[in-house]
């Protein structure tokens, strides 16, 4: 029974890991190759199916060359999603980490209410408050700029509810000890919620760069100008003709996003398994 469970879970790892082997092998196949194997799809009027190999004939890093070192382009809406990302993860922690721990072991009148307000305002689709949010960031002048995907970002209440979980489960011991040895409030923050909450904090970062990093709606309802599009943007509009390029492109920007879950692995499954501290 196990062999045949473990033979269903590969087979199902399989067809999941499929597509990015698909742009793996697609990305080390020359142009003559991408086009005898994709004739169909890139040629208009073309008939029958695109066909596809498990391993290139003549493997090139010609497309990696070309995205890495001659696409200015690409470079430059590369570091357009560094910035965004990097820019929403750092202010959703200036504001996030304090809020998340104010709900967790402040009480306050009004806590529970604006807590659910919080969850209801996490579980609305960003097309509920696309308009709320053009007006305001038009407003206040932020409209086709990076920061006016920022700054709403910094406010999001996700990465404050993952972290209220953990800080929720600090025992209360860790604490009055604490102040019994003359720690303040401000102290305690940061010599106890940071540290035995970090799996929480990393859990959100971790989440929080896969989202922020392949934003598509916010870049493409507030940015007009093309020369600040992310990398969620320019990939889709890549031409079919440079197919080897969108490929290589498509890896180069999936690696980041790659690593930064393999390395936070361990403290999101920490979540999954206990989103508390035992006493």
């Amino acid at each position: 029974m196990k062999k045949i469970t473990c033979f269903f879970l590969v087979l199902l790892a399989l067809v999941f890991i499929f597509p990015v082997l698909f742009l793996v092998v697609g990305s080390l196949m020359g142009k003559n190759e991408l086009t005898d194997l994709l004739f169909p799809v890139l040629q208009e009027g073309a008939k029958g199916y695109a066909s596809w190999k498990l391993f290139p004939e003549y493997p090139t890093l010609k497309h990696y060359v070309e995205v890495l070192l001659d696409s200015l382009e690409f470079f430059v809406m590369f570091w357009n999603s560094v910035k965004i990302t990097a820019g929403a993860l750092a202010g959703g922690l200036l504001v996030g980490m304090p809020a998340a721990w104010g709900f967790a072991k402040f009480d306050f009148p009004g806590k529970n209410i604006l807590f659910t307000l919080y969850i209801a305002l996490m579980m609305m689709p960003f097309q509920v408050m696309l308009l709320g949010n053009y007006l305001v960031l038009d407003k206040i002048g932020l409209l086709d700029s990076l920061l006016g995907i920022i700054f709403p970002a910094v406010f999001s209440t996700f990465p404050i509810f993952i972290m209220y979980r953990f800080f929720k489960g600090i025992p209360l011991a860790f604490l009055e000890a604490a102040r019994l040895d003359g720690a303040g409030e401000l102290k305690l923050f940061f010599i106890v919620a940071i540290p035995l909450g970090s799996p929480g904090v990393i859990s959100a970062i971790v989440l929080g760069f896969l989202e922020y990093w392949n934003l598509i709606e916010q870049p493409m309802a507030f940015l007009k100008t093309k020369e600040l599009w992310p990398l969620s943007l320019y990939l889709p509009n890549i031409e079919l003709k440079q197919a080897g390029f969108a490929f290589a492109a498509s890896v180069v920007a999936l690696a980041p996003a790659v690593l930064v879950f393999l390395s936070g692995q361990d403290y999101l499954e920490q979540g999954i398994v206990s989103t508390a501290v035992k006493e």
